[in-house]
C-alpha cells in the first residue's frame, strides 16, 4: 500500500508533516535520485530517500515505537534547532537519538516558560498541533494593569485579532497584589503569541507566561525547570487516542523506569551538570583567572616547596576533611 512521502518521513522522525512538506517544496528531498515533488507517494520502503544528500532510514508503521518527552522549558530558550547567533535552544538539553530525531509539539516564545512536548512520531506531532483537534492548553499568566469583569467577558466571548477571532475557553482568577494579577487561562489553538495578544487587546501587559497543561498532561513539581522526563506508555496512548491514532504496545522505558520515575534531585543534578558544561564550552573550556592571583599562588607554592620539599596532594579522608562540601550537591530550594 502506497503512502505519501511526507507521512513516511514524518514517521521516520525527520520532522512534522508541515516541516517535511517545506523540505520537499525547497527541493531538498530526493527519491531514487530524482528530486521529489509535493504529493509524491512511496509504493514500498525499498526506495532510496535522501534529504540534503543524506540517506534516510525509513521506518514502517509496524516497526515504529512512539516516544514522548515532557520538558520544562525555562525562559530565554528558543524553540528552534539551530540559532545563527548561538543562543540556547530547547533541543540542546534533550537526549540524543541514534535513529530519527525529536519533533516539538508546537512552540513557546523565548519569554514563555513551561510544559513543552517532544515526540519521535512526526504524525502524532502534526495531529496534536492541528487546530481541528481543539486540544486544550492551559497557561498561568501574570498581567500588569487593572482587569475588570467586562474585560474578562470580552476575552471569553472573543476578540478580533490580526489573524481572526480568538478567545479563551476559560479564565480563572488566582489572586494578586496592586497592579499585578495572576490568572489561569485555557486556549484550544496554538497561534503565535495568542495569549499575549488577547490580553494586549484589553490594554494590559503580560509580565509572565507559563504553560502548565497540554490536554491532560500536567506540568508537575517532579519536573524542575530545564529538566525532561519520558512519558509512560499509558500517557503516550492517551495522546494517540486524542488524535485517533492506534495505541502503542511497546515503550523504550524499562520496567524499573515505569515503576519509579527519576527523582527531582536526580533531574536537578542533570540540569546543573548541563549548565556547567555549557558554561565551560562558552569559556572555551578554560576558567578565567586573575593573572595577579595566579602569579601570587605560584610564588607561594614555589616558596613552600623550597622550604619543605614538594607538597603532596591530599587524598582519601584528608581531602574530604580539607573541603568536605566540595563534592556534595547543593540542596534544592523549597518553599515552606
Amino acid at each position: 500500500m502506497s503512502e505519501k512521502l511526507q507521512k513516511v518521513l514524518a514517521r521516520s522522525g525527520q520532522g512534522s508533516r508541515r516541516e517535511v512538506e517545506l523540505l520537499i517544496q525547497n527541493g531538498r528531498v530526493s527519491v531514487d535520485g530524482k528530486v521529489a515533488q509535493l504529493g509524491d507517494r512511496l509504493e514500498d520502503l525499498s526506495s532510496v530517500v535522501r534529504i540534503d544528500g543524506h540517506k534516510i532510514q525509513l521506518v514502517s508503521s509496524s516497526d515504529e515505537v512512539c516516544r514522548v518527552l515532557a520538558y520544562n522549558k525555562p525562559e530565554g530558550e528558543l524553540c528552534t534547532r539551530h540559532d545563527p547567533e548561538g543562543r540556547r535552544t530547547v533541543f540542546d538539553r534533550l537526549p540524543r537519538l541514534t535513529d530519527g530525531r525529536w519533533v516539538s509539539v508546537g512552540r513557546l516564545d523565548a519569554n514563555t516558560a513551561g510544559l513543552l512536548l517532544f515526540t519521535t512520531d512526526g504524525e502524532l506531532a502534526n495531529r496534536l498541533m492541528h487546530p481541528s483537534r481543539s486540544i486544550e492548553r492551559e497557561y498561568m499568566v501574570r498581567v500588569f494593569g487593572e482587569v475588570s469583569e467586562e474585560m474578562v467577558r470580552n476575552l471569553v466571548r472573543g476578540v478580533e485579532l490580526e489573524d481572526g477571532m480568538a478567545r479563551f475557553e476559560d479564565v480563572v482568577y488566582a489572586g494578586g497584589e496592586g497592579m499585578n494579577h495572576t490568572f489561569y487561562v485555557v486556549i484550544t489553538e496554538g497561534r503565535n503569541r495568542e495569549v499575549r495578544r488577547l490580553w494586549d487587546s484589553q490594554g494590559v501587559t503580560v509580565s509572565r507566561l507559563k504553560r502548565v497543561r497540554y490536554g491532560d498532561i500536567f506540568l508537575t513539581k517532579d519536573l524542575p525547570r530545564g529538566g525532561w522526563m519520558e512519558l509512560e506508555l499509558k500517557e503516550v496512548n492517551y495522546l494517540r487516542e486524542k488524535v485517533e491514532l492506534p495505541p502503542e504496545t511497546e515503550t523504550h522505558l524499562t520496567v524499573e523506569g515505569q515503576k519509579r520515575k527519576r527523582g527531582v534531585r536526580q533531574i536537578r543534578r542533570a540540569v546543573r551538570r548541563h549548565e556547567e558544561r555549557l558554561n565551560d564550552e562558552t569559556r572555551g573550556g578554560r576558567r578565567r583567572q586573575d593573572p595577579r592571583r595566579s602569579s601570587s599562588r605560584t610564588n607561594k607554592v614555589e616558596s613552600s616547596e623550597s622550604n619543605n620539599g614538594p607538597r603532596r596532594k591530599p587524598s582519601g579522608n584528608a581531602a574530604n576533611r580539607r573541603n568536605p562540601l566540595k563534592n556534595k550537591p547543593a540542596k534544592p530550594r523549597t518553599r515552606k
